[in-house]
């Protein structure tokens, strides 16, 4: 069998190891340490001046922090992009809440403004203002943040950033992660930097990141013997964890060039083949390209692709499956225009990872081509 081309794997700097054996040798092996606290100032130093992290054991115990603080709870409604992974949507119902889902627009596949703003216009209207706002940065590309963060501010609606995959992208020249009340960040081990599961939360109030320090350390207050008065949650990323994300923040910018020259590549080697889309960088914004997707002229197109990929041992996946036509959610009041579900249909993410060789990608391609010079002489 041929070597496996994985969608988008863990990548190694080097450094890692040093951080992780001064946290043995120093005996902090827990929630706590030198680790978490570097690991929290090199991430406030790359993302701003201005903002303060909180690492986490996950990015979606990120997003449920965020929405305890902001007070969500049983009965709420939430909006939230459909056109995602189900974690953006899954801590609302950890609180209770209802998620109100918002199909995407064509420029960026994110939050549709104009569907966000009817959205929160008919719940005034039904007596149940959304609580919050959560929008995502979508395989690494921007959302419209002027245009969303004015809606939100309209109507005076916190908004939850999730850049659970674009740590590294921009809009204006700003970091991805800093524009919402609280942002959220994810290092799972397919991202563009991994500590092998974790997340933050950021936030320009420091005030947010002690109480979000608060509540994952299990709440527990300010007294000689275990006290609590506020329910709280096993949510603090480890010493050991945050290591490998030091290590890891040494070649984040590294990373970033060497999937957006993946994306490059594949848009030069397919400009050949007919009836293939590649999502560009619209007008203020740059994405990490952490995952490279191509958009077929069909269905079957797509599945002819991604069947060709796993015959050849190459991983891929055809793009999210929008919230609103998850079983788990098909309650859940949508606002659609069709959009995410053609993506769904028509979409595929093609290996990624920073750690591609040429020779990979070059196997890639080739599959790729294989399907559409049979296309070609069928038709």
């Amino acid at each position: 069998m041929k070597e496996k081309i994985w969608l988008s794997s863990p990548h190694m700097g080097g450094a890692e190891q040093q951080y992780i054996k001064e946290a043995f040798d120093a005996n902090w092996i827990a929630p706590l340490g030198p680790n978490v606290n570097g690991f929290e100032n090199d991430l406030e130093e790359y993302l701003s001046e201005e903002v303060s992290v909180a690492a986490l054991s996950a990015g979606t115990a990120a997003i449920h922090l965020a929405l305890v603080l902001l007070g969500v709870e049983k009965g709420d409604e939430v909006i939230c992009q459909s056109f995602t992974f189900s974690a953006s949507a899954n801590p609302i119902m950890y609180q209770g809440a209802v998620p109100i889902f918002i199909d995407s627009e064509r420029d960026t596949w994110n939050m549709d403004p104009e569907l966000l703003e009817q959205a929160i216009k008919e719940g005034i209207a039904r007596g149940k203002k959304p609580k919050a706002i959560i929008p995502v940065h979508l395989y690494g590309m921007p959302y419209k943040v002027t245009a969303i963060h004015e809606i939100a501010k309209r109507y005076d609606i916190p908004v939850i950033e999730d850049s659970a995959e674009a740590l590294g992208s921009t809009y204006k020249g700003l970091k991805c992660g800093t524009f919402g009340d609280i942002g959220i960040l994810s290092f799972n081990g397919n991202k563009i930097i991994t500590t092998s599961g974790g997340g933050a939360i950021v936030s320009k109030d420091p005030k947010v990141k002690e109480k979000a320090v608060f509540l994952a350390t299990q709440a527990r207050d300010n007294a000689p013997h275990y006290q609590h008065s506020e329910v709280g949650y096993n949510y603090r990323m480890s010493n050991i964890t945050a290591g490998i994300g030091r290590g890891q923040m040494k070649v984040l910018d590294k990373h970033v060039a060497l999937r957006q020259a993946n994306f490059e590549f594949y848009k030069e080697a397919l400009s050949g083949c007919k009836g293939f889309e590649f999502l560009e960088n619209p007008k203020d914004a740059i994405s990490n390209r952490w995952l490279s997707c191509i958009l077929t002229d069909s269905f079957k197109t797509r599945e002819a692709i991604r069947l060709a990929l796993l015959d050849e041992n190459i991983e891929s996946r055809p793009l999210w499956k929008p919230m609103h036509l998850q079983p788990v959610f098909k309650d859940m009041k949508a606002y659609t225009n069709g959009v995410s579900e053609d993506l769904f249909d028509r979409g595929l993410c093609i290996p990624s990872g920073s750690n591609l060789t040429n020779k990979d990608r070059d196997r890639v391609v080739s599959a790729i081509k294989k399907v559409t010079d049979e296309t070609k002489a069928v038709s």
